[in-house]
């Protein structure tokens, strides 16, 4: 029995002389790195930031912030929306689907039976499948994959058709998240 106690003494003793040696290391380094630097042992690191603050014009900010630009950052925000570019060919494949739906489209906004399910079936008439929709009876907005890349897109209610060719947008997709 004194044979397995010693034999867990001993190991606990390595491992704290093991943790005592890797501090000492350590703290040797942080002090050899200072004073290589120029400094002194004693002297304090500068302050890391610890908070996000926004530059305004004439303002010191404290060490602890990490300044930023809102202005920068909302319009980063908002990239999602844009629009990638397309080919001339796949413009002008998308620009006849679009010849082809219209009519059908302008027959729905008139009819007084807009639907997300009717938009959707109109595009499927034309081959144009996986039509995206938000919307209900007032209005509905849709996109749809083009028929060579990029997009099919707009709106269509009891007072405006509108209907666009483009990218898939940033975010991936035809139809921005509302």
């Amino acid at each position: 029995m004194t044979g397995i106690r010693g034999d867990r003494s001993r190991a606990r003793m390595l491992s704290l002389l093991g943790a005592t040696v890797l501090t000492t290391m350590m703290t040797a380094g942080c002090t050899t790195a200072r004073t290589q630097a120029g400094g002194t042992p004693s002297e304090m690191p500068t302050p890391t930031p610890t908070a996000a603050c926004p530059l305004v014009e004439g303002v010191e900010l404290p060490p602890e912030c990490a300044p930023y630009d809102p202005e920068k950052s909302m319009a980063q925000n908002d990239r999602y929306r844009e629009r990638m570019d397309i080919t001339e060919e796949a413009r002008l494949a998308a620009e006849q689907a679009i010849a082809d739906v219209r009519p059908a489209l302008e027959a729905l906004r008139t009819s007084g039976t807009l639907s997300t399910d009717a938009v959707v079936d109109v595009f499927a008439d034309a081959g144009l499948l996986h039509a995206q929709t938000i919307g209900d009876a007032r209005a509905v907005a849709y996109g749809v994959a083009a028929p060579l890349g990029g997009c099919i897109f707009g709106e269509v209610s009891a007072d405006v058709l509108t209907i666009e060719a483009g990218g898939i947008i940033m975010d991936g997709g035809c139809l921005p998240a509302q």
